[in-house]
């Protein structure tokens, strides 16, 4: 009877949550699509200065003004969104090509290369992300490239430690011992057999790590460490408007609000996945 009971509950459930990864879904690529339409139809150089029109209101030419060097607010908060959105997938993307298969070595192998992948995993995880994101960025020198490749340094351990513990588990299984009676050779059953029960927790674990990612590389490039001027990037507008918060403060406001929703967007789309893969309890965002 219970049982009966909590059933319509999960469905409704699961049915809000499936609408609100489809909106979260539809409003990122709506983002990117925006991005990719202002560089295409580009209407107003970026980066061209115009002392005279600077600080300007809303007005038909400028929809959202114009920042303190004259340039067209709007488009480049969606050419910002493009370097923020893009940066944060090509981050996400590489810390994943690095972790999932180090991940899977680790966890088959076993022994020395384990025991080293543990040494190395346990080194990177006695500091919070942030700093040593921080401190890397600040040894390689300010640009984006150098902050993109001090994230993925920092990222790719979680991923490789997700990876490892579902491989060590899934490893003393009866379907992994008859692979290796029927002669499978150590990289197929990697690939065949463990790769495709371990791409559910991966996923869960990048959609809710991809808004972390967007506020690292904001947060680094609004002090200085990451898009350097005059590439229109949300975390960089956020510093160039600082100095006008009183005058204007809505050119704080645009580039901030842009961050919160699309991480808010992100943890909607990662928390649907969790759900839909149900991996609550070996997965924590």
């Amino acid at each position: 009877m219970k049982t009966m009971l909590l059933r319509p509950l999960a469905a409704k459930k699961s049915k809000k949550h499936s609408i609100q990864a489809i909106t979260a879904l539809l409003f990122v690529l709506l983002i990117i699509g925006a991005s990719i339409y202002a560089f295409v139809y580009l209407k107003h150089d970026p980066t061209l200065t115009d002392l005279r029109g600077r600080l300007q209101g809303a007005s038909a030419l400028h929809p959202f003004g114009t920042d303190h060097l004259g340039r067209d607010v709007l488009t480049r908060l969606l050419l910002g969104g493009g370097q923020t959105l893009g940066y944060s997938l090509l981050t996400l993307g590489a810390a994943l090509l690095i972790g999932i298969p180090f991940g899977l070595i680790a966890g088959y192998k076993r022994g020395w290369i384990d025991r080293l992948f543990m040494r190395i995993a346990d080194a990177f995880l006695a500091f919070p992300d942030t700093i040593v994101a921080i401190v890397l960025s600040g040894l390689l020198g300010a640009g984006i490239g150098n902050l993109v490749l001090a994230i993925v340094i920092v990222k790719w351990v979680s991923y490789a430690r997700l990876v490892r513990s579902t491989v060590l588990s899934e490893s003393q299984k009866d379907y992994i011992r008859i692979a290796r009676t029927n002669g499978l050779s150590d990289a197929r059953i990697m690939t065949k057999h463990l790769l495709p029960h371990i791409a559910g927790h991966v996923l869960v674990l990048a959609s809710l790590d991809l808004g972390k990612i967007i506020l690292l590389i904001s947060s680094l490039s609004y002090i200085g460490l990451g898009a350097q001027p005059p590439t229109p990037e949300w975390g960089a507008m956020l510093n160039d408007s600082r100095p006008y918060f009183q005058s204007r403060p809505e050119l704080m406001v645009y580039p901030g609000l842009a961050i919160v929703v699309v991480v808010l967007l992100a943890n909607m789309l990662g928390d649907y996945l969790r759900d839909r893969f149900d991996v609550k309890k070996e997965v924590q965002p």
